[in-house]
């Protein structure tokens, strides 16, 4: 059974001088699933991924990635070990095409990172991955432009790509439709619904909408603790979810 489950959490919790953000949180991550993490404004779902991620170290509690404890172990480790945060606010070179974002990206692997300074020569091996990954993406056309120059939803695309690029077992996406507009929601939920086919996807996410079409299993949280968790016809008409919401609004 444990075998169904890529990432699973006991006890997460971590304290700021005497205030607790996240309380005890037991996740469990079915492999090959999206799931959503969900919540009003103050919940403590960005402090998750922060955890996670090993960006902020926890206070108590175990964190389980394909059965090997990560609870201590360095961002940059997680990272290679295909657990791969695509962060909420667009992070790209703005002054470099597409295609060389990409490719700084595909550097990673092959221990060759951000080495700006080698031939253009030696790189044009990664340029055909590239240009799959832009693809993929729907970026094919766009290869050829600075990042600077795209709009917010394909800028959104391109940090997937670049994502995409590291081979990750497992995504976290950060609030992936922060800031966009509807025709680029659209864009952005059928593409990661299309990445999400042979990997595993866990998003912090504000549209109820978007959350509603893409994920298999969301977990509410409210004041840092688990509030509600299941699909989204179960959650949705849950009392409790509905007045934390309703209460707060769901900024």
């Amino acid at each position: 059974m444990a075998d169904d489950y890529i990432l699973t959490t006991e006890g997460l919790t971590k304290e700021f001088a005497g205030f607790v953000a996240v309380k005890d949180v037991n996740l469990s991550v079915r492999r090959h699933s999206i799931h959503a993490l969900i919540g009003p404004n103050g919940a403590g779902k960005t402090t998750c991924f922060n955890l996670l991620t090993k960006f902020l170290p926890l206070s108590r509690g175990r964190i389980s990635y394909n059965g090997r404890d990560i609870s201590s172990a360095k961002p940059a480790d997680i990272a290679r070990s295909g657990l791969v945060r695509s962060f909420q606010i667009s992070a790209v070179f703005p002054h470099l095409t597409l295609v060389e974002n990409v490719r700084i990206a595909l550097q990673r692997p092959l221990g060759t990172s951000f080495h700006f300074w080698r031939s253009e020569r030696s790189l044009e091996k990664l340029n055909a991955r590239a240009e799959e990954l832009l693809d993929a993406v729907g970026l094919s056309d766009f290869r050829h432009l600075t990042a600077v120059e795209l709009p917010y939803g394909r800028k959104r695309a391109l940090e997937i790509a670049t994502t995409l690029a590291l081979e990750p077992e497992m995504m976290l996406l950060d609030e992936p439709m922060a800031g966009m507009g509807h025709e680029d929601i659209e864009k952005i939920s059928d593409l990661i619904k299309r990445v999400a086919k042979n990997r595993t996807v866990l998003m912090v996410e504000h549209n109820l909408s978007v959350v509603a079409k893409l994920s298999d299993t969301i977990t509410v949280l409210r004041r840092g603790e688990i509030l509600a968790e299941g699909n989204y016809e179960t959650v949705s008409k849950n009392p409790e979810v509905i007045e934390a919401y309703m209460g707060t609004g769901h900024g």
